[in-house]
Formats: structure tokens, sequence, C-alpha cells
């Protein structure tokens, strides 16, 4: 191409006389100039870029490029040729400017002619019928990323032929083509249209924008159901990836609210080339962040779990996808303290991230002594084989329970909280000698389609036909996505060992705002295409043994502190010494040896200032609550 723009810019300039007198040393100077274009087109990666995907920073690129080469042109004519060689210019502005723009069309040209023949051959095998018809509801960002994704065939098996979006700004506009026809209150009249036109539209496709509050997702849903269309969502690019990919609806996507803008740069490199253990491993968050670990470059993976067919299960899945890490996976059991210290120092981790929990609140009101042996017992037992194997960092997977406690789960995660305090005190005091540990506790609440929680619940129950049960009218509960709250949890890590280090070491992560559970158990009964209260009956069966309304992100005596992360804040509860707190263990495991539940609350609630007792609801007051509730 550059042979072709040099050649024409002086057949245009020289082609009424003077062409076949500069022709010699034109041909000469050729084959240097073109070893010399290699190298520049080389330097601004024109050798490396896919014609497919041809766009803007490519022909940037294109015209930096071209300028360069005509910057060559100018120098060898003004500086070299013209004063040493011969008594006039042999190139001359005009055909230095005529090359540059020949240069620019040549390379540019050929590039958009192919990103055309793809376009138009993705178009035309939509209508051969090979693809779907479809609309896409969302805001004009969110549906370019897709028509990006269609014309580069990333995505493939459908047309969209119109947006809906919630913005007016967006209306009567054209997006790459594709005509914004209206808001969301026009779905069923723009399929009908498109239906008398023989353009049968079968699927609408949500965009991340379309499950803002203003923009009606349930409504969308529900008009899409009974036009009967497939409804798929499009990921945002955080969770697609480099090309976008169609899911399913679920009700997560309703809870939505906007994400915490993760580093990923951050978590990346604080963790690449990194020894990490994650008890717990096979859990919902720990295996979330086993994954998240795998996915940012962690050298070596030790995974502990105490069952076998969940252990399995994770390797199985991890292992499957391509990674660089050695990964291992031991059965064992947090409360087992010689297996702890054996596998910790057997591995030598550079952190630790302690998820083995036992976390159902009803469950560990009544079986009260194996939270304690688990939550207590196996945490400290956790901390210290960190400290003894020689662990940067330990971080406790904590939670939004353990603020101000009413419950055994939360009492038994705010004593574990304590004592990392006290013994990451202690560390950083660096009495002993010994190297600097951080231990930390990571707060959040509910995890959306996390084991056992509310909304696998709740979907079991209305594939049974109902009803769906709800404690209370007025619960209400925060929910976050696992991967948000598995980012989160390492982004938190990276800040407590940054330095100078922070004098902090609990972190809250931000929820966003609190979902009521009776609201939530509307919406899977309507995303599921039926009617809360005619076809799906929601039944409310009273707050449960350690269970409060609402739950806290931070408690009155916590001083919050700010840490220059989005989506992370840090508390600063209350502090025991490390005596104190083994001198209540002592206490609590003499009484744990003799059953005497009632002995080890009363250490427990002296230890944790911050408990309140939950005022106890009678059963006339818990049916008074729910028939005014229904």
């Amino acid at each position: 191409m550059t042979v072709v723009a040099l050649l024409g810019a002086f057949f245009l300039r020289f082609s009424e006389g003077g062409f076949a007198v500069r022709w010699p040393l034109l041909a000469m100077i050729l084959p240097y100039f073109v070893l010399h274009t290699v190298v520049v087109c080389y330097a601004f990666q024109l050798t490396v870029t896919k014609w497919r995907f041809y766009s803007l920073p490519d022909l940037f690129r294109i015209v930096r490029a071209a300028t360069v080469l005509a910057a060559s042109l100018l120098v060898l004519d003004y500086i070299l040729l013209a004063p040493n060689m011969l008594a006039t210019f042999f190139f001359g502005k005009q055909v230095i400017f005529i090359f540059w723009l020949l240069e620019m069309f040549l390379l540019s040209g050929p590039r958009l002619i192919y990103r055309y023949f793809r376009y138009t051959r993705t178009r035309n095998r939509a209508n051969a019928g090979d693809a779907n018809f479809c609309l896409l509801v969302g805001r004009a960002a969110d549906a370019e990323i897709l028509l990006r994704g269609i014309e580069s065939g990333a995505v493939k098996n459908i047309w969209p032929v119109g947006v809906l979006s919630p913005s007016r700004a967006d209306r009567g506009h054209m997006i790459r083509g594709l005509p914004v026809l209206g808001g969301i209150d026009d779905v069923s009249d723009v399929v009908a249209d498109f239906g008398r036109r023989q353009k049968l539209v079968r699927r609408i496709i949500m965009t991340p924008s379309a499950f803002e509050e203003e923009a009606q997702p349930e409504v969308v849903i529900n008009k899409a159901r009974q036009l009967g269309l497939v409804v798929s969502r499009l990921p945002s690019l955080a969770e697609s990836g480099d090309a976008p990919q169609l899911t399913a609806i679920a009700v997560e996507d309703l809870l939505l609210r906007p994400g915490a803008t993760i580093d990923y740069s951050r978590i990346e490199s604080f963790v690449r080339g990194k020894a990490v253990i994650v008890t717990g491993g096979g859990g919902s968050i720990g295996a979330e962040i086993c994954e998240r670990l795998v996915t940012f470059g962690a050298a070596r993976l030790l995974i502990i779990e105490n069952s076998e067919p969940v252990l399995h299960a994770v390797l199985e899945k991890i292992t499957a996808k391509p990674q660089d890490a050695v990964i291992e996976g031991h059965l064992a059991d947090v409360r087992d303290r010689a297996r702890m210290f054996a596998l910790m120092r057997g591995f030598a981790p550079d952190m630790v991230f302690h998820a083995a929990a036992l976390k159902h609140v009803p469950i560990l009101e009544r079986d009260w002594s194996e939270a304690i042996k688990t939550n207590i017992v196996g945490s400290i037992n956790v901390a210290d084989a960190a400290d003894a194997a020689g662990a940067a960092a330990m971080v406790m997977i904590s939670t939004d329970k353990a603020i101000e406690p009413v419950s055994m789960l939360g009492l038994t995660k705010r004593f574990a909280e304590m004592y990392c305090q006290a013994l990451d005190r202690l560390r950083r005091g660096g009495g002993d000698g010994r190297a600097p540990l951080r231990l930390i506790s990571v707060r959040f609440g509910n995890v959306l389609a996390s084991t056992g929680s509310v909304v696998p619940k709740f979907r079991a129950q209305i594939e049974a036909g109902g009803p769906v049960t709800v404690t209370h009218p007025d619960m209400v509960r925060y929910f976050m996505t696992i991967q948000e709250a598995c980012d989160l949890v390492i982004t938190a890590a990276s800040h407590a060992l940054s330095p100078p280090v922070p004098d902090l070491s609990v972190y809250v992560l931000n929820m966003g705002q609190p979902v009521k559970i009776l609201d939530l158990a509307e919406r899977m009964i309507r995303l599921s295409g039926l009617e809360p209260g005619r076809d799906i009956e929601i039944v409310f069966t009273g707050i449960r043994p350690g269970e409060r309304l609402n739950e806290k992100l931070f408690a009155h005596e916590e001083p919050t502190v700010a840490t220059g992360i989005a989506g992370i804040v840090a508390a600063t509860p209350n502090e025991l010494s490390m005596a104190t707190l083994k001198a209540a263990l002592a206490l609590i495991e003499e009484a744990l040896a003799g059953s005497d539940r009632e002995r080890v609350e009363r250490v427990l609630r002296d230890t944790v200032p911050e408990f309140r007792p939950a005022p106890a609801e009678t059963d006339a007051e818990v049916a008074q609550t729910a028939s005014a509730g229904q």
C-alpha cells in the first residue's frame, strides 16, 4: 500500500511532466522507504491488528503511522536531498500531502471493506432465517456492546430489529444503524407491529441498564412472558469477559444494586505469585474465593474442606479451567488443631482465607455447642496455625450478624473477630521478635444464591407449587453477589497489607440498600410467570430463634473509618487483651465439656460487650403481624 501511495502521489503531481525524470532516484529510494514503513507499521501495531475488529482506535493508529511516514519524506527531502544532492526539492509539499492522504485511504479502506463484508454476511444470514429476530431493552451504550458482538461474530443466531430504551434522550435515534423504537411500555405495540410486517420477534434481550429500578425490569419480564417471548440477559463486561454471552434471567438480576468499582489490577498485583490456603474451600464463599485467586494468578492454592464430596466437586471445577496454579486439596476439620498446624507448616502459605464456618442461625441456636467448636475453636486454630506457619496475613470471613449480636452465630463470630484483633495487635507489636502477621475480619451480609440461602429455598417452593414461607412481613436483609463479595474480601486484604500498614482489623463491605424479604418472594413468584396470592400463596411463619428483623452494618460503639476503596469501610470495634480472651476461652471449654449452655452463654455475653438480647416475640404477636402483612 505504501508503494502504491507513493507512486500514486508522484503520478498525480507530475502526470503532465517530470515523472520520468524523477523515476531513477525514486526507484533507488523506494526499497529503503518500504523497509522503513515496515518498522513504522510494526511500531503502531498495524501488523497484528485483526481486520474483523477494525475500529476507531485502529483508524487513529493508521493516521499516526501515515503522519510519521509523511514526516519521514519531509525530513528526507528538506534535510538530505535538497541541500546535498539536488538543487531543488525532490518530493515537494504537494507530493507528501497527497501521499499522506493516499496512505491513510489505502491502509484503512481494505480493513473497512472487510469489516463491512463481515457485517453484511451476518445480516444476510439473519435475513435468510438463520437468526431469531429480537428486541434490545436498555440504554444506547449497552445496546452498542451487543451489536458489536453480533457484528464481530462473537454472538450468533440472533438479529436485533430495534431498541427500547428507558432514556428519553435515546428515543428517535439510531445506534449502529438500529432504531430506538420507544420506551419500556412500548413492548407489546412494537412486537405486534413487527408481527404485521412478517418479522416475528421471538426474544427480548435485557442489557445491564434494563435492570435499574427506573427501567421497571419486572414489567418487561411480565409483558414478555405474556407475549410468549424468550427473555435473556446481557451480562456486564465484568461478568462476561472478552465476549458478551447471553444468559437466562434470574431473581438475582432484579436485586442487583450498582456494584462497587473493583480495582482488578490491584487484586492481581496482590495475588500473583502467592501461596494461599482457603479453609472451607468447598462452600459458596470459599469456592468462589478459590476461583478468584486462581484467576488473578496465585501460584499455589491449598483447599481445606471437611466434606469429601464437596472437596472433590470444587477441585474438579477449578482444575477443569485453564490456569497455571498448583492446586491441592486436603480433607481436614478446622476443629483439629494438630491437623491445621501440620497442613499449614507443610504448605508455608503467604495468605490464609478462613471461610470455614457454621452459619444457619436457627440450627446454631439449637446445636449451640457445634457453633462454638467450629466458629470459635476452629477459627482460633486456623489463626494460630497461620501465625506458626509464617503467613503474612489471615483473613476471616465474618458476618453482619456479629454486629451487636443477638444469636449464637453472631456471638461466636464476634468472639472469633476479637481473638483475631488481639492476635493482630500482639503480632504487630513485635514484642516477641517474630515477623508481623496481619489478621483481619471482613463482614458482609447475605450472598445471593449461596448454599442454604433464601433464594434457592424460595425457588424450590415455587417449583413445588407453594406456599412460599416468609418469617415476617417486615424482615429485611442485605444482599450482594458472590463474585463481588469475594473480590472485595481480597481487596480488603490488600488494603490491610499496604504500606503504611493501617491500624485496622475489621472491614465491612458496602451492601447497598437492604431488601425486604417479602418483596423478594413476590418478585421471584412474578419472575416465574405467576401471581403472588393467586397462583402461589405466601405464608408468614414467625421470626425464628436468634433472628432479628433488621441486620446492621455497624454497632453504636464502632466508629467507621474510610479506606479510600469503593465498597469497603472499616470499623473500630471494642478490643480485649489476649489474656482476657484466653481466660474466657478456658471457661467456655470447661462449660462445653459439661454441656452447660447457660454458663457458656453467660461467658460469651460477658466477653462480647456489644451483645444485645433480642426481645422475645409471642405467638400472638407473630400471628397479628402476619395477618397485618397479608
